[in-house]
């Protein structure tokens, strides 16, 4: 491994502080929600928003905790009731499939963080990001084709690229965000269990691109994206359709020919 590479694997190591956030708060912000996504690049399942709420009586977060995807599912579902008993409050939101269908990844991340927000037992005063883009703040012209309102005003956003490593309470949202989006998709994975989601939890491992080629999407996918071995604009399976509230409108508001899009980032 070159030095630059030790740089990189050490820095991806070192446990997250909440230095930053602390900065913040003695900055003049009495309530600090920490956000982060999981679920973005998935090709099934909702995507995720975790958020944190830490104050200046926050104590130094549980031993451990780091960016969900450093660590293990053992070491997330221990942490993750340790972190929901230290956390000042704390809230997850999602978006489902039906909806990134219908207003796109961003929009989609977006009323999953607003939903999170909504579930918080104390108004934060600012909100911490993972990233560079601010998706939670509504632009002015997703009003009208935009989803609907979940708030009508969110906190000031900052935005800090790899957050989640950084901020100790950036990554504890990362966890929770994660454990709650494992266990949807382990609980779908039960009526499906062709595509193997209680092991890849709809990402595009090889046991579930078979299955896509092989029995076609379910009512759980994206199917606006481009999903392996799946035609443009083909519907989800007629079996798999059967019984699940709402399947037969989706499929009828996924017109043949429209444009597709994915969105990997994250």
């Amino acid at each position: 491994m070159t030095a630059a590479g030790r740089a990189r694997t050490a820095w991806n190591r070192a446990a997250p502080t909440l230095r930053v956030e602390r900065q913040i708060i003695r900055d003049g912000v009495p309530a600090l929600a920490c956000a982060d996504e999981v679920g973005r690049g998935s090709l099934s399942g909702p995507v995720t928003v975790g958020v944190v709420v830490v104050t200046a009586e926050s104590r130094a977060v549980p031993q451990g905790v780091r960016d969900s995807k450093l660590l293990s599912a053992a070491e997330r579902e221990r942490l993750a009731p340790l972190i929901r008993r230290w956390a000042a409050c704390w809230s997850v939101g999602h978006a489902e499939p039906a909806e990134i269908d219908a207003y796109g990844i961003i929009a989609a991340l977006r009323l999953a963080a607003h939903r999170a927000l909504a579930g918080l037992e104390t108004a934060p005063g600012a909100l911490l990001l993972d990233g560079n883009h601010d998706y939670v703040t509504t632009p002015a012209q997703d009003a009208l084709i935009g989803p609907p309102a979940v708030l009508d005003v969110v906190p000031p956003v900052r935005t800090i690229v790899k957050a989640d490593l950084r901020c100790a309470a950036v990554a504890a949202a990362s966890i929770l965000a994660k454990t709650e989006r494992d266990a949807i998709m382990t609980r779908l994975h039960d009526d499906h269990p062709e595509y193997g989601w209680a092991e890849n939890k709809g990402y595009s491992a090889p046991e579930h691109l078979a299955a896509l080629r092989r029995l076609g999407p379910t009512p759980h996918h994206r199917t606006s994206w481009r999903l392996p071995g799946v035609e443009a604009g083909a519907g989800v399976r007629a079996d798999a359709v059967a019984g699940v509230p709402g399947a037969a409108a989706l499929d009828d508001a996924l017109l043949a020919g429209e444009p597709l899009t994915l969105d990997v980032a994250g």
